[in-house]
């Protein structure tokens, strides 16, 4: 996989915000969520979050760098959260082949997972998680492991709820003495997990409906109206896809780092910002243009909700089954290898190429100096 670059991009989503949140805030009632992860955006290395300033003692070169604000939203924070998080997975990743399945929410309960996003993502990501563990044990007889990511977007920045799960080719025996292999170039067949998932999605629903978690939802106003959309989601073929990615677990890691931190949209895909459009770029070749209000009511629909967990470990990888785990590693002939913890310099040289404690113009040894935030919060009343 080609490693991210931090070099700065041509255009940010953090100038959009800020020119233009203001009218999008008169256009569009935000959650409490969506008004932080803006807020955060647009100060994202900015002096507002203080910093520290690198001098050189040689030959008195300055560069101040801001803090990140670190928000799972922000463009501008994922590459080095993306490499944080694939070296502390390498240590739990089995060295195996893996599919890369995808489970898609139907067009049709899309209103719905809109209105309650908590509920609905819950209920995609139970149902998914539990169709692979369940298949595992129904098809091999054995525990998979399974690591599932819920994105909610299309290359449009339209909203398409689904989920990403990168899955092992087999798994540890219920004895725990043997690794059992999938067999063939598939995992299993996708129209028996597709029945399967829509049969655990729409419990949990039928779950969620009763406790209420749709209440004062529009189209269920009417006694009938959970019963019908039931009934026509019931009908349908749901979508779940499935392929191999690569044979290895190191590489494996790296193909699932593309999903596990992704937000909508990088601000390398802006193609053009005016005060009047956004151009960005959508499939391949493809752009659209949208003006910037627009640009940002698609973006704020894809905020999580606060405390929900877009990445879930099943299975092997779960962090309770770190027995188990061990004993697919036995069964597998693997060695479990600890690499050394790397600091945030490291990261980004190892990102950028450069060695970011040596000063660029002489070779010397940098020394970092804190720079407060350009404002602090005002204190509260006693």
């Amino acid at each position: 996989m080609r490693r991210p670059r931090l070099g700065p991009a041509r255009f940010d989503i953090a100038d959009i915000v800020r020119a233009h949140r203001a009218r999008l805030e008169r256009v569009r009632r935000l959650s409490p969520a969506q008004k932080r992860v803006l807020t955060d955006i647009a100060q994202c290395r900015t002096a507002r979050l203080g910093g520290h300033v690198d001098r050189c003692q040689g030959c008195g070169y300055e560069h101040p760098s801001y803090n990140s604000c670190r928000n799972r939203h922000c463009p501008k924070c994922q590459a080095l959260a993306q490499e944080r998080w694939i070296d502390a997975r390498r240590q739990r990743m089995l060295d195996v082949r893996h599919f890369h399945v995808v489970f898609t929410l139907p067009a049709e309960l899309r209103p719905l997972a809109a209105f309650a996003p908590r509920g609905v993502f819950e209920a995609l990501l139970h149902a998914a998680q539990r169709t692979l563990l369940e298949f595992g044990q129904s098809r091999l007889k054995a525990t998979l492991g399974a690591t599932l990511v819920l994105h909610t977007w299309t290359r449009k920045l339209e909203f398409h709820p689904h989920v990403h799960a990168i899955v092992t080719a087999g798994g540890l025996s219920d004895d725990g003495a043997s690794w059992r292999r999938a067999p063939g170039r598939f995992l299993f067949s996708v129209k028996a997990m597709s029945q399967v998932f829509r049969g655990k999605m729409m419990t949990a629903l039928g779950h969620a409906y009763r406790e209420d978690v749709f209440g004062n939802f529009a189209d269920f106003r009417d006694p009938e109206g959970f019963a019908r959309l039931m009934g026509r989601v019931s009908r349908l073929s749901w979508n779940v896809y499935a392929k191999a990615s690569f044979k290895k677990g190191k590489h494996v890691l790296d193909y699932l780092g593309r999903y596990t931190h992704r937000v909508g949209i990088a601000n390398s895909r802006l193609l053009a910002v005016s005060e009047h459009a956004v151009t960005f770029r959508t499939k391949g070749q493809g752009s659209e243009t949208i003006s910037p209000v627009a640009f940002l009511g698609r973006f704020v629909q894809h905020v999580l909700p606060d405390g929900l967990h877009k990445i879930r470990h099943v299975g092997l990888y779960a962090p309770a089954s770190a027995a188990r785990r061990e004993l697919a590693l036995i069964a597998l002939g693997d060695i479990v290898r600890i690499r050394p913890r790397r600091d945030w310099r490291q990261w980004l040289a190892s990102l950028t190429g450069r060695d970011l404690a040596a000063c660029p113009r002489c070779g010397d040894r940098l020394f970092t100096a804190t720079v407060p935030r350009c404002r602090d919060p005002t204190p509260l009343a006693a």
